[in-house]
Protein backbone atom coordinates (compact mmCIF):
# COMPACT_ATOMS: atom_id res chain seq x y z
CA UNK A 1 0.00 0.00 0.00
CA UNK A 2 3.20 2.57 0.65
CA UNK A 3 3.45 2.40 -3.34
CA UNK A 4 -0.20 4.44 -3.83
CA UNK A 5 1.23 7.57 -2.91
CA UNK A 6 4.47 7.25 -4.84
CA UNK A 7 2.09 6.39 -8.21
CA UNK A 8 -0.60 9.25 -6.88
CA UNK A 9 2.01 11.71 -6.99
CA UNK A 10 3.77 10.43 -10.22
CA UNK A 11 0.43 10.63 -11.72
CA UNK A 12 -0.33 14.32 -10.58
CA UNK A 13 3.17 15.43 -12.02
CA UNK A 14 2.36 13.73 -15.71
CA UNK A 15 -1.24 15.92 -15.24
CA UNK A 16 0.38 18.84 -14.36
CA UNK A 17 2.82 18.95 -17.30
CA UNK A 18 0.26 17.25 -19.79
CA UNK A 19 -2.10 19.78 -18.98
CA UNK A 20 0.78 22.81 -19.54
CA UNK A 21 2.17 21.22 -22.63
CA UNK A 22 -1.90 20.89 -24.44
CA UNK A 23 -2.65 24.52 -23.24
CA UNK A 24 0.38 25.80 -24.97
CA UNK A 25 -0.22 23.51 -27.97
CA UNK A 26 -4.00 24.40 -28.09
CA UNK A 27 -2.74 28.32 -27.95
CA UNK A 28 -0.39 27.86 -30.65
CA UNK A 29 -2.18 25.61 -32.61
CA UNK A 30 -4.89 28.12 -33.02
CA UNK A 31 -2.77 31.31 -33.66
CA UNK A 32 -0.52 28.88 -36.26
CA UNK A 33 -3.83 28.20 -37.97
CA UNK A 34 -5.78 31.99 -38.04
CA UNK A 35 -1.74 33.04 -39.49
CA UNK A 36 -2.42 31.04 -42.10
CA UNK A 37 -5.64 31.16 -42.73
CA UNK A 38 -5.27 34.85 -43.14
CA UNK A 39 -2.44 34.93 -45.50
CA UNK A 40 -4.67 32.32 -47.65
CA UNK A 41 -7.64 34.82 -47.45
CA UNK A 42 -5.78 37.77 -48.37
CA UNK A 43 -4.20 35.76 -51.63
CA UNK A 44 -7.36 34.03 -52.53
CA UNK A 45 -8.57 38.05 -52.64
CA UNK A 46 -11.45 37.97 -50.33
CA UNK A 47 -13.41 41.09 -50.46
CA UNK A 48 -13.73 40.84 -46.14
CA UNK A 49 -11.10 39.47 -44.10
CA UNK A 50 -13.08 40.31 -41.05
CA UNK A 51 -15.62 38.09 -42.13
CA UNK A 52 -13.28 35.15 -42.60
CA UNK A 53 -12.02 35.89 -39.24
CA UNK A 54 -15.41 35.63 -37.81
CA UNK A 55 -15.94 32.18 -39.20
CA UNK A 56 -13.09 31.43 -38.68
CA UNK A 57 -14.24 31.49 -34.51
CA UNK A 58 -17.43 30.63 -35.33
CA UNK A 59 -16.20 26.90 -35.67
CA UNK A 60 -16.95 24.65 -33.12
CA UNK A 61 -13.71 23.02 -32.80
CA UNK A 62 -11.88 26.46 -32.47
CA UNK A 63 -14.16 27.60 -29.79
CA UNK A 64 -14.15 24.08 -28.34
CA UNK A 65 -10.31 24.08 -28.08
CA UNK A 66 -10.12 27.70 -26.54
CA UNK A 67 -12.39 26.68 -23.69
CA UNK A 68 -10.76 23.55 -22.90
CA UNK A 69 -7.41 25.80 -22.63
CA UNK A 70 -8.58 27.74 -20.31
CA UNK A 71 -9.89 24.82 -18.25
CA UNK A 72 -6.55 23.19 -18.24
CA UNK A 73 -5.33 26.63 -17.56
CA UNK A 74 -7.45 26.75 -14.45
CA UNK A 75 -6.27 22.95 -13.48
CA UNK A 76 -2.52 24.10 -13.96
CA UNK A 77 -2.84 27.35 -11.32
CA UNK A 78 -4.87 24.99 -8.96
CA UNK A 79 -2.60 22.67 -9.00
CA UNK A 80 0.41 24.58 -8.39
CA UNK A 81 -1.18 26.34 -6.14
CA UNK A 82 -2.28 22.99 -4.42
CA UNK A 83 -6.04 24.17 -4.31
CA UNK A 84 -8.88 21.79 -4.82
CA UNK A 85 -11.51 22.93 -7.93
CA UNK A 86 -15.01 23.10 -6.99
CA UNK A 87 -17.27 21.34 -8.55
CA UNK A 88 -18.07 24.29 -11.21
CA UNK A 89 -15.03 23.64 -12.86
CA UNK A 90 -15.51 19.71 -12.43
CA UNK A 91 -18.55 20.11 -14.63
CA UNK A 92 -17.09 22.73 -16.90
CA UNK A 93 -14.05 19.21 -17.04
CA UNK A 94 -16.40 17.39 -17.95
CA UNK A 95 -17.85 19.74 -20.65
CA UNK A 96 -14.99 20.03 -22.31
CA UNK A 97 -14.01 16.54 -22.37
CA UNK A 98 -17.48 15.75 -23.61
CA UNK A 99 -16.90 18.16 -26.40
CA UNK A 100 -13.42 17.78 -27.49
CA UNK A 101 -13.90 13.56 -27.67
CA UNK A 102 -17.28 13.89 -30.05
CA UNK A 103 -15.63 16.81 -31.63
CA UNK A 104 -12.44 14.45 -32.27
CA UNK A 105 -15.08 11.49 -33.31
CA UNK A 106 -16.52 13.79 -35.78
CA UNK A 107 -13.73 14.82 -37.66
CA UNK A 108 -12.38 11.34 -37.98
CA UNK A 109 -15.88 9.82 -39.31
CA UNK A 110 -17.86 12.81 -41.44
CA UNK A 111 -15.00 15.34 -41.84
CA UNK A 112 -11.52 13.49 -42.04
CA UNK A 113 -12.17 12.85 -46.08
CA UNK A 114 -13.68 16.23 -47.07
CA UNK A 115 -10.82 17.42 -49.30
CA UNK A 116 -9.66 20.92 -48.56
CA UNK A 117 -8.29 24.07 -50.74
CA UNK A 118 -4.27 23.52 -51.17
CA UNK A 119 -2.61 25.75 -48.35
CA UNK A 120 -5.84 26.25 -46.24
CA UNK A 121 -4.58 24.01 -43.71
CA UNK A 122 -1.68 24.03 -41.03
CA UNK A 123 -1.40 20.17 -41.01
CA UNK A 124 0.05 20.31 -37.19
CA UNK A 125 -2.24 22.70 -36.00
CA UNK A 126 -5.04 20.56 -37.61
CA UNK A 127 -3.47 17.19 -35.82
CA UNK A 128 -3.81 19.33 -32.21
CA UNK A 129 -6.93 20.56 -32.79
CA UNK A 130 -8.53 17.23 -33.67
CA UNK A 131 -6.41 14.60 -32.57
CA UNK A 132 -4.16 15.51 -29.97
CA UNK A 133 -6.35 17.68 -28.12
CA UNK A 134 -9.40 15.57 -27.70
CA UNK A 135 -7.26 12.64 -26.77
CA UNK A 136 -5.23 14.36 -23.84
CA UNK A 137 -8.62 15.37 -22.54
CA UNK A 138 -9.95 11.56 -22.49
CA UNK A 139 -6.83 10.76 -20.89
CA UNK A 140 -6.96 13.26 -18.47
CA UNK A 141 -10.38 12.48 -17.73
CA UNK A 142 -9.06 8.36 -16.89
CA UNK A 143 -6.65 9.47 -14.80
CA UNK A 144 -8.14 11.96 -12.84
CA UNK A 145 -12.10 11.29 -12.78
CA UNK A 146 -12.32 9.83 -9.55
CA UNK A 147 -11.79 13.40 -8.46
CA UNK A 148 -14.49 14.97 -10.02
CA UNK A 149 -18.35 15.44 -8.01
CA UNK A 150 -20.11 15.26 -11.43
CA UNK A 151 -23.54 13.97 -11.34
CA UNK A 152 -25.91 12.79 -14.19
CA UNK A 153 -28.51 15.69 -14.00
CA UNK A 154 -25.07 17.66 -15.41
CA UNK A 155 -26.34 16.32 -18.64
CA UNK A 156 -28.25 19.16 -18.43
CA UNK A 157 -25.68 21.46 -18.01
CA UNK A 158 -23.32 20.01 -20.64
CA UNK A 159 -25.84 19.99 -23.73
CA UNK A 160 -26.12 24.26 -23.23
CA UNK A 161 -23.27 25.35 -25.42
CA UNK A 162 -23.77 22.79 -28.45
CA UNK A 163 -27.38 23.80 -28.42
CA UNK A 164 -26.42 27.55 -28.05
CA UNK A 165 -23.79 26.79 -31.02
CA UNK A 166 -25.70 25.04 -33.30
CA UNK A 167 -29.05 27.77 -32.91
CA UNK A 168 -25.85 30.43 -33.63
CA UNK A 169 -25.02 28.36 -36.65
CA UNK A 170 -28.01 27.93 -38.06
CA UNK A 171 -29.62 31.19 -37.38
CA UNK A 172 -26.47 32.74 -38.98
CA UNK A 173 -25.56 30.09 -41.95
CA UNK A 174 -28.37 31.38 -44.08
CA UNK A 175 -27.25 35.56 -44.12
CA UNK A 176 -23.51 34.93 -44.36
CA UNK A 177 -22.21 35.48 -47.94
CA UNK A 178 -20.09 32.43 -48.78
CA UNK A 179 -16.44 34.26 -49.70
CA UNK A 180 -15.33 30.67 -51.54
CA UNK A 181 -18.04 30.17 -53.97
CA UNK A 182 -20.06 33.26 -53.94
CA UNK A 183 -23.26 31.55 -52.99
CA UNK A 184 -25.46 33.95 -50.05
CA UNK A 185 -24.72 31.24 -47.48
CA UNK A 186 -22.26 29.90 -45.22
CA UNK A 187 -22.16 27.07 -42.80
CA UNK A 188 -18.59 26.07 -40.85
CA UNK A 189 -19.59 22.17 -41.55
CA UNK A 190 -20.59 20.74 -44.67
CA UNK A 191 -23.24 18.59 -42.55
CA UNK A 192 -25.25 21.14 -41.19
CA UNK A 193 -25.83 22.77 -44.96
CA UNK A 194 -29.26 21.78 -45.96
CA UNK A 195 -28.26 22.32 -49.42
CA UNK A 196 -26.57 19.08 -49.77
CA UNK A 197 -29.05 17.07 -47.98
CA UNK A 198 -31.93 15.86 -49.93
CA UNK A 199 -34.67 16.62 -47.14
CA UNK A 200 -33.35 19.80 -46.47
CA UNK A 201 -33.29 21.22 -43.01
CA UNK A 202 -34.96 18.10 -42.10
CA UNK A 203 -32.00 15.91 -43.06
CA UNK A 204 -30.15 18.32 -40.93
CA UNK A 205 -32.07 17.88 -38.16
CA UNK A 206 -31.32 14.09 -38.49
CA UNK A 207 -27.86 14.61 -37.79
CA UNK A 208 -28.12 17.24 -34.82
CA UNK A 209 -29.88 14.63 -33.31
CA UNK A 210 -27.66 11.87 -33.65
CA UNK A 211 -24.64 13.95 -32.41
CA UNK A 212 -26.92 14.97 -29.61
CA UNK A 213 -27.01 11.73 -29.10
CA UNK A 214 -23.72 10.88 -29.00
CA UNK A 215 -22.89 14.00 -27.01
CA UNK A 216 -25.46 12.46 -24.03
CA UNK A 217 -24.20 9.41 -24.43
CA UNK A 218 -20.27 10.33 -24.67
CA UNK A 219 -20.80 12.17 -21.15
CA UNK A 220 -22.93 9.75 -19.32
CA UNK A 221 -20.01 7.26 -20.17
CA UNK A 222 -17.78 9.93 -18.45
CA UNK A 223 -20.04 10.75 -15.34
CA UNK A 224 -20.33 6.71 -14.16
CA UNK A 225 -16.31 6.33 -15.07
CA UNK A 226 -15.83 9.37 -12.57
CA UNK A 227 -18.20 7.83 -9.93
CA UNK A 228 -17.21 4.17 -10.20
CA UNK A 229 -13.31 5.17 -9.94
CA UNK A 230 -14.28 7.60 -7.26
CA UNK A 231 -16.01 4.28 -5.31
CA UNK A 232 -13.42 2.10 -6.17
CA UNK A 233 -10.30 4.13 -5.22
CA UNK A 234 -12.32 4.84 -1.77
CA UNK A 235 -12.34 1.16 -1.08
CA UNK A 236 -8.53 0.78 -1.54
CA UNK A 237 -7.37 3.64 0.56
Amino acid sequence: MQSIPTTVSLVRRVLLVGRAIVAVAILAAVIGQLSTSIAFWTARGDASIPLDVLNFFSFFTIQSNLMTMLALGALVVAQLRRRRVGRLLDVVLLSMTTYMVVMGLVYSTLLRGVELQQGATLGWANEVLHHIAPLWMLIDWILSGRKRAVRYRDLGIVVLFPVAWLAYTLARGPVTPNQVNGLGWWYPYPFLDPAIHMSGYAGVAIVCMVIAAVVLLSSGVLIAYARWRGRAWGRLV
